[in-house]
């Protein structure tokens, strides 16, 4: 469409946003009652009423229809969104013929067809809505009720009522899904813990009921653990689906920001008397405004109150490095070719690009080199709403936060620089403090302590580990024992234990074998085991505890939290040319980001674990060492090479993250133990067996 240049150019630009936003406006506020035929039953209902009706209910205690109500709520809410956005694709091409009539059009006329155009597109998503949606549901609901939902607070109370009812499954997972969201609600935390202990509760029922929405966090932490296992050809497909995911998901974000009912903004700056174009450009604003927060809305998981910086170039970047890694360089070029659309001064990127020119030749102008189309088409339409939208602020006195770090000064006018730029500094400092930031561990422990049993020695502490709470004591367990404890792990794999031969959770060229305590008692219960070796593997654990409370000065109640025997496995042949790790670069009480230097203490991370321990059984193995890293889960600090009786211990915060090397022949067999300060998490099998006296074997419940 031809436009005259200049600074009428911009007054257009806004106009032609506001014919979308008007679009919204006019479809919403014309729908009429008496449209809707005798069918009204089969058309969706507003939501707002169905969870108010549900929750009158819950208050009644009518749990049957509060149920009926709340799930009514949740599944008109998201089938209302896919009305819509099926909707917006089906009126994309609404009106086309009076919006070519602009490219000719002059004068008034020019504004004449554009509201042409802007009445058929409201006319053909009124009518499509309208077929699906009742005219009370497609009215804007209330910021009470949008809190509700985006709190996900009708988990909250289906939780409630699916356990009045007896569906244990169904509440299981409606406060999982509630959990998920919000991660410090502490009765909440202690309400999945009762569900897994109760019968009938199988673990399929903690699964968030909302995954649908975050697919891409899904495929984000799918990606991490790729490449921390060093499978680049997997980490390159999944940063590849995560990017794509990503930007599916922002776009489905904009639809619904162009589709959704809104009222006119006048908390932005709109005079009651200011005229048409004045609360048009304010309208046009608000909808670009919607527009562009789509990134921070996407960049934020559920449960946080901030999103991450820079969510798509960081998945560019970590893309670029998989590709690279797993051979595909003309992929790589192409990958940090879109990233240099966001960054295109950046010299690490500049420098690795020529590195490629130099490896691939000719082939680095290929048409399969060039940037991503997606990538172009988002950072063109980006730039162009920032630069609306900062021309609104600068003359309409609207207020506009930009979510993203890198937008190009030249963007913003000259007359709002200054504070720009100053804002942006304010930002880089804070990140740059957050990476320089020195560790500290808030655990409550303090490493130095005395350590108590004859025999045992420090092989390692602190200093020598590089890093905080950290301790190796050699000597905690004699050969005699260490053979024990084999004996009973390889006794309880063929008793159909050890999760019968099934490859490792973390690499398919390892088999992995558990067992723990509860289980090698009831085995002895059987006569499958030695009732011998079943009490040591328990005494084994308060060993461990005892030595650990004195060394790392605990408070008064250091709990024994669980107790895990596992042998890890080589696969034989299948162990050529293998880079991925026994088990992945972890913390054990949070959910480490390596890229952002974060860990968040939220499930599915145990997050009661306060203190760690790995006591070893064997060492005729190859590979299987213990290795710490900063959180970057890249740059190792210590290393540590199992033996027989060799206990490593450590603070189980984001001081510590550590992983295990490929186990690459052999079995290796380790003690895995957790402490927690917080009695409700101590282990109850621990406890019976300690007053029990060595006089029974009679168990009946364990907390955890």
């Amino acid at each position: 469409m031809a436009v005259p240049a200049g600074p009428r150019a911009v007054y257009v630009a806004l106009f032609r946003v506001f014919t979308g936003a008007l679009i919204t406006l006019l479809h919403f506020t014309s729908a009429a009652p008496g449209r809707v035929g005798s069918s009204a039953q089969s058309l969706l209902q507003p939501y707002d009423l169905l969870y108010y009706s549900g929750v009158r209910s819950y208050f009644g205690s009518e749990w049957a229809n509060a149920a009926e109500q709340l799930e009514k709520a949740v599944i008109t809410k998201e089938s209302l969104s896919t009305v819509r956005r099926l909707c917006h694709g089906e009126c994309a091409a609404a009106g086309t013929d009076a919006f070519h009539q602009l490219d000719a059009a002059g004068g008034s006329l020019w504004d004449l067809w554009a509201v042409h155009w802007v009445q058929r597109k409201a006319e053909c998503l009124r009518f499509c809505i309208g077929r699906s949606v009742t005219p009370a549901a497609q009215l804007p609901v209330s910021t009470d009720i949008e809190y509700e939902f985006n709190t996900r607070n009708a988990y909250n109370f289906l939780q409630v009522v699916y356990y009045k009812l007896e569906k244990l499954q169904k509440a299981a997972s409606a406060a999982h899904t509630y959990f998920v969201a919000n991660p410090s609600h502490l009765e909440m935390r202690n309400n999945i813990e009762k569900y897994r202990r109760m019968e009938g509760v199988t673990e399929e029922a903690f699964q968030d009921r909302e995954l649908e929405n975050e697919r891409h966090w899904v495929l984000y932490d799918s990606a991490v653990q790729s490449e921390a296992s060093s499978d680049w050809v997997q980490a390159s497909e999944k940063w590849k689906a995560c990017v794509n995911k990503t930007l599916w998901q922002t776009d489905e974000c904009r639809v619904q920001c162009e589709v959704t009912p809104r009222r006119l903004p006048e908390d932005r700056g709109v005079e009651s008397n200011d005229g048409v174009f004045e609360k048009a450009a304010a309208l046009s604003l608000s909808l670009l405004s919607c527009r562009q927060s789509c990134v921070t809305q996407v960049a934020t998981r559920p449960g946080r109150l901030s999103s991450q910086e820079d969510f798509l170039p960081t998945q560019l970047e970590h893309l670029h490095i998989a590709q690279f890694k797993a051979g595909d360089l003309s992929g790589a070029v192409q990958t940090l070719r879109s990233l240099l659309l966001f960054y295109p001064s950046d010299k690490d990127s500049l420098d690795n690009l020529q590195l490629y020119y130099e490896t691939l030749g000719g082939d680095a102008e290929s048409p399969g080199t060039q940037p991503a189309q997606e990538i172009v088409a988002y950072i063109s339409r980006a730039l162009e709403e920032k630069r609306l939208l900062y021309f609104g602020v600068e003359n309409l006195d609207f207020s506009f936060t930009d979510p993203d770090l890198w937008t190009p000064e030249d963007v913003v006018p000259e007359s709002l620089r200054n504070d720009w730029r100053a804002e942006k500094e304010k930002i880089n400092d804070k990140l740059k403090e957050g990476e320089q930031m020195e560790e500290v561990d808030e655990s409550g422990f303090f490493s130095g302590g005395p350590v108590l049993q004859t025999g045992v020695t420090i092989t390692m502490d602190d200093q020598l580990m590089n890093g905080t709470n950290r301790v190796v004591l050699d000597g905690v367990m004699t050969e005699k024992e260490c053979d024990s404890i084999l004996q009973l792990a390889k006794a309880a794999a063929s008793a159909g234990d050890g999760y019968r031969g099934r490859r490792s959770p973390h690499t398919p060229h390892e088999t992995f074998e558990g067992l723990t305590v509860l289980r090698a008692v009831q085995l002895a219960q059987d006569g499958m085991v030695n009732q011998s070796d079943a009490r040591l593997l328990h005494k084994l654990g308060e060993r461990v505890r005892e030595l650990l409370h004195s060394y790392f000065r605990s408070p008064p109640d250091l709990f024994t939290s669980f107790t895990h025997l596992v042998c890890r496995s080589a696969i034989a042949g299948d162990q050529e040319g293998r880079l991925d790790l026994s088990h992945p670069v972890h913390v054990d009480n949070c959910l480490l980001e390596p890229e952002t230097n974060q860990c968040w203490r939220e499930p599915p991370a145990f997050i009661h674990r306060d203190l760690s321990a790995i006591l070893y059984l064997n060492d005729d193995f190859d590979g299987g060492e213990l290795f710490f890293t900063n959180r970057d889960a890249k740059t190792i600090t210590a290393r540590v090479k199992p033996s027989c009786g060799r206990l490593v211990g450590f603070s189980s915060g984001p001081v510590n993250p550590h992983g295990v090397t490929a186990v690459t022949s052999g079995r290796r067999c380790a003690l895995a133990l957790w402490f927690t300060k917080e009695k409700m998490y101590r282990d109850m099998v621990s406890v019976t067996m300690t007053s029990s006296s060595g006089r029974t074997f009679r168990l009946q419940s364990r907390d955890c």
